[in-house]
């Protein structure tokens, strides 16, 4: 019996191509941890991070003919996990983390109102609001928000604290959800009809 740990991956991908179900638990075994984390730190979902891992090696397996030959195979699964979470977000199975927050935080705008809005419309109100936020506090934001980086990653970039970072969110959401609340629904809707 062949010791399928010791192969190099474009072996073993030559193998599931013929159909080796072992050769194919070698590759899970040693790729799953460590595109799930990759997938996960995008995401920050651990269900949808479980689904996309369980459809790319479902993928791997079933389409095992179109995975390129002499390939770097590890780079071709960071890719193609990569793919799929743009995908998802894409067809909106996945929520930017910001969006929700200040999606809560809008909560004073009537249900109506809301109704009318597609999330398209949302985002433009909340980038304008992003915006409109001071250099610094915009940069921390926008780095925690759109790059998901925590607040002691930040700090460690911009030479500064955690509890520093930490206040310049709370303000940012706070001036957000307030720019957000004050213009209420009129406000929102204007930005509807003037684009």
């Amino acid at each position: 019996m062949q010791n399928l740990n010791i192969l190099a991956d474009n072996e073993l991908v030559d193998l599931i191509r013929s159909g080796d179900q072992k050769a194919f638990t070698e590759v899970y075994n040693r790729y799953w941890r460590v595109i799930y984390a990759h997938v996960f730190k995008m995401l920050r979902d651990e269900e949808e991070a479980k689904d996309i891992i369980q459809e790319l090696f479902s993928n791997i397996w079933l389409k095992a003919d179109k995975i390129p030959q002499h390939q770097n195979f590890a780079g071709y699964l960071y890719t193609s996990a990569r793919y799929k979470v743009l995908n998802a977000i894409r067809h909106n199975k996945h929520k930017d983390v910001y969006l929700n927050e200040l999606i809560k935080f809008s909560s004073d705008v009537s249900e109506d109102t809301l109704m009318y809005l597609d999330e398209k419309d949302l985002l433009m109100a909340i980038e304008r609001e992003i915006k409109a936020l001071p250099p610094r506090m915009r940069q921390v934001f926008e780095m925690s928000r759109k790059e998901n980086l925590t607040y002691k990653q930040i700090a460690e970039r911009l030479g500064t604290s955690d509890q520093t970072v930490k206040k310049q969110i709370s303000k940012s959401l706070s001036f957000i959800r307030n720019n957000l609340k004050e213009s209420g629904g009129s406000a929102i809707l204007l930005l509807i009809f003037t684009r």
